[in-house]
């Protein structure tokens, strides 16, 4: 169950209207580094959440705290698109302020979907993509997600406040900035509290590492052509990790074959030189059929 409250998390105020900033806006809200994402992702992992309760109510509790992201989000582009008369608004004149800075380089769906309100789409118009919602079911693999997804939102978020000179825009993306870098912490401390690189790694942990193929489970392949230019590093020596093992280096080699697929099925309809050539084509439909 959810509840809310008629206030803003934080204040949202616009000094001067901008209907470019508000297409903008719509980044942080419906693309793949904003609010709609992180908010899915955390209650879809809380939802399918298994094991100690705690990990549970945390993650609860910050996807709702997205919601009231969004909410801002969506009040800034609100405010951003209030620049013309509200008869201008309903009837669309040609000479209407906002139509003609959206015809500028603003989202014309503002205007013309949402009557001068937020979408839950992308800075170019594109709909939420629900693939994005990372929730794997494994703890360690959904904070790695996680950090990466509130890292993203980050970046966003401070090119979005280097982008305006509205003093309350910035004031508000510098709220957003502070919680994604408290999230980072967040989702960070549950990595260590799940053992770290050493105790948790690789992921999953509860595969028996005796069956994976111990000759390149720590070795890194280099697929350089020139092998005097392999690419080592840290990567490439020393301890692993996850202090299992240790790294090692060599120029990647083919340890297959070369891929013979069997003929057409003649049910499928392929061109007829693809049925035939070479004899034993014919052979292997024949043996096939049989």
């Amino acid at each position: 169950m959810f509840y809310h409250d008629g206030k803003l998390q934080y204040k949202v105020k616009v000094d001067k209207p901008n209907p470019q900033f508000a297409k903008m806006l719509q980044q942080a809200i419906g693309g793949i580094e904003g609010e709609i994402r992180v908010c899915l992702q955390y209650l879809f992992q809380a939802w399918g959440a298994r094991g100690p309760v705690k990990y549970r109510d945390m993650l609860l509790e910050t996807g709702t705290e997205e919601m009231a992201h969004i909410e801002m989000l969506a009040t800034a582009v609100a405010l951003n698109l209030e620049t013309a008369p509200n008869e201008t608004k309903d009837k669309m004149a040609s000479d209407s302020p906002i139509l003609e800075a959206i015809m500028g380089g603003a989202n014309p769906r503002h205007i013309l979907s949402s009557g001068l309100a937020a979408m839950a789409v992308d800075s170019n118009g594109v709909p939420f993509n629900g693939s994005w919602v990372v929730g794997t079911g494994n703890l360690a693999t959904d904070m790695y997600a996680n950090v990466m997804a509130e890292s993203s939102g980050r970046v966003l978020a401070t090119r979005l406040w280097e982008a305006t000179d509205d003093k309350g825009m910035k004031d508000m993306l510098a709220f957003l900035i502070a919680r994604d870098t408290m999230h980072q912490n967040q989702w960070l401390a549950v990595l260590e509290e799940l053992g770290g690189l050493e105790g948790m790694h690789p992921i999953p942990n509860s595969f028996p590492q005796a069956e994976e193929n111990q000759h390149f489970n720590y070795n890194f392949l280099s697929t350089h052509i020139d092998p005097k230019k392999m690419a080592e590093g840290r990567w490439s020596e020393g301890k692993s990790m996850d202090g299992k093992s240790t790294f090692t280096i060599e120029k990647a080699k083919p340890e297959g074959q070369e891929p013979e697929l069997g003929p057409p099925h003649p049910k499928g309809y392929a061109q007829k030189e693809q049925m035939t050539g070479g004899g034993s084509i014919t052979e292997k439909v024949k043996d096939w059929l049989e």
